[in-house]
């Protein structure tokens, strides 16, 4: 048989005619440094700061440090099995994760993996972990409240979406524990949740979690956790990942809540790793840019323009501090970066006085803009009450003969701090809160004993739930609190009075 050499050629062009012949540049380098969950790689040419980077064994890290020739990664496992020497590949691919509202419910790791044994994760979409900021021009001020269903702080230190609230104080002072509540206390608010644990133990995270689902609050809550054990990069990454599932809601014109937990632990973190990097160390051995990491974290919780759909992320960072220290280096950074406080005191908590908040160091910056009319008439003297109180309890003790007026603003003052106290994961609405405050600050509850003021508050609100429906709906939607509502509200109150028995 005689070759034909043409039919070949002729038959390997038809072949050859949907190849890309383009040569495709992949990245390629090796470990030539490893230990301690990070990894120096040289050859990775063109690799872009936080781009993902794919190790031997199925293992990602990220590139963070990038020199002359040579690229810091950091692993987001412990990686035994990798030595120096083994190929690192380029993914091409910033860090990103899994966003949408398959993640209601869910218990994910930073990565965006689940970790609550209820299967995979169904996402269709992603966002990269790190995002620009709005400026100005995108933004509108703060005007719509987020209800905590805290007393103290819907009538104190109000919230507003789309606000930066720190929470602030020493451990074991129920930093957490106000977090949750605002959490449970969106139900009937439309605002999807997001719960940031940062380097916690995993016995504490089971306990929010379950404390979430008891209270119904997972049905709308995404949980994003990091325990003690896991890597100092999870650690790291965590906030980040959590404010991108946040930014996809609202950049779809809705509200969302992100609380971090803690702010401390992620300084921690990116400090371990610096070091580890051989970053020069400055204050406290933090790296020089421990402000940006948080600066352009919080940045990115903002109220949107209507041109962008007006929807907002509500940031609530925790710091911890060591025995009340708020001059400390990461407590002052994020207090600088935020719209105000919530102070929480270790006396005042040991004292029963709880929430713990101490009037005087709290401060909200957007003010009586996060608060409805009513709440913000009602509740305007009383800050100014609760600070005469704290000044006159301190002279009371020493001073031995005190006049009228002074004895008069102590009784009230005591009650007030009675009706500010308020159980934990009991949240109240904004009606019921106003009008126990209205009560309180008119002094209707004068004549009632301290031990029985919790007693009577709760019966009053059951009273006006069940026989003044009209007036919730009254004190709710008001753009003003008139003497006609004001009239209304002391008259269903006296009456209530009248036919309770101490």
């Amino acid at each position: 048989m005689e070759f034909d050499a043409q039919r070949v050629i002729q038959s390997l062009q038809k072949q050859l005619e949907g190849v890309d012949l383009t040569p495709l540049s992949v990245g390629i380098g090796h470990i030539t440094l490893l230990g301690d969950g990070v990894a120096e790689v040289s050859g990775l040419q063109d690799v872009r700061m936080g781009e993902m980077v794919e190790f031997p064994g199925d293992t990602f890290g990220m590139a963070i440090n990038l020199a002359f020739d040579t690229v810091g990664c950091i692993l987001f496992s412990e990686g035994k099995h990798l030595k120096e020497g083994d190929i690192v590949k380029r993914t091409q691919r910033l860090m990103e994760v899994p966003v949408g509202a398959e993640l209601k419910g869910r218990v994910v790791n930073p990565l965006g993996q689940p970790i609550d044994g209820k299967g995979p994760l169904q996402a269709k979409n992603f966002r990269p972990i790190e995002h620009k900021a709005e400026g100005v021009i995108h933004r509108r001020s703060v005007n719509t409240p987020l209800q905590t269903g805290i007393k103290a702080i819907d009538a104190m230190i109000p919230i507003g979406r789309g606000q930066r609230e720190l929470i602030i104080g020493d451990r074991q002072t129920g930093k957490t524990a106000i977090a949750i509540d605002t959490i449970i206390n969106q139900k009937k608010e439309s605002v999807h949740c997001f719960y940031v644990a940062i380097g916690q133990k995993q016995s504490t995270i089971a306990n929010v979690v379950h404390t979430l689902e008891e209270a119904g609050a997972m049905e709308y809550t995404t949980v994003i956790a990091t325990s003690a054990a896991d890597p100092a990069s999870l650690n790291f990454i965590a906030p980040y990942s959590g404010c991108a599932m946040a930014e996809d809601v609202m950049y779809g014109g809705k509200d969302a809540l992100i609380v971090y937990d803690d702010l401390s632990k992620h300084a921690w973190a990116y400090r371990e790793i610096s070091l580890l990097l051989r970053r020069p160390p400055g204050r406290e051995a933090y790296p020089g840019d421990i402000f940006y990491l948080h600066s352009r974290l919080l940045e990115r919780a903002s109220k949107l323009s209507d041109d962008l759909g007006g929807g907002s992320i509500t940031a609530l960072p925790i710091i911890e501090t060591q025995a009340g220290d708020v001059s400390a280096y990461i407590p002052t950074n994020v207090i600088s970066i935020t719209d105000g406080q919530i102070y929480l005191e270790t006396e005042l908590f040991n004292a029963g006085k709880r929430p713990a908040i101490n009037a005087g160091l709290s401060v909200s910056r957007v003010g009586g803009s996060a608060q409805i009319p009513v709440m913000k008439k009602v509740a305007g003297t009383l800050r100014l009450s609760l600070a005469q109180y704290r000044e006159l309890e301190s002279f009371a003790q020493i001073g031995s003969d005190l006049d009228p007026q002074t004895k008069a603003s102590l009784h009230r003052g005591q009650r007030v701090v009675e009706v500010l106290k308020q159980p934990q994961y009991r949240p109240l609405s904004v009606v019921k809160q106003i009008v126990i405050i209205y009560a309180v600050n008119n002094g209707i509850l004068d004549d009632i004993s301290l031990e029985k003021i919790a007693d009577f508050e709760q019966k009053l609100q059951q009273y006006i739930e069940t026989k003044y429906k009209n007036i919730e709906e009254i004190l709710k939607s008001s753009k003003s609190f008139t003497s006609e509502i004001e009239k209304d509200l002391r008259a269903a109150i006296l009456e209530f009075k009248q036919g309770w028995t101490q």
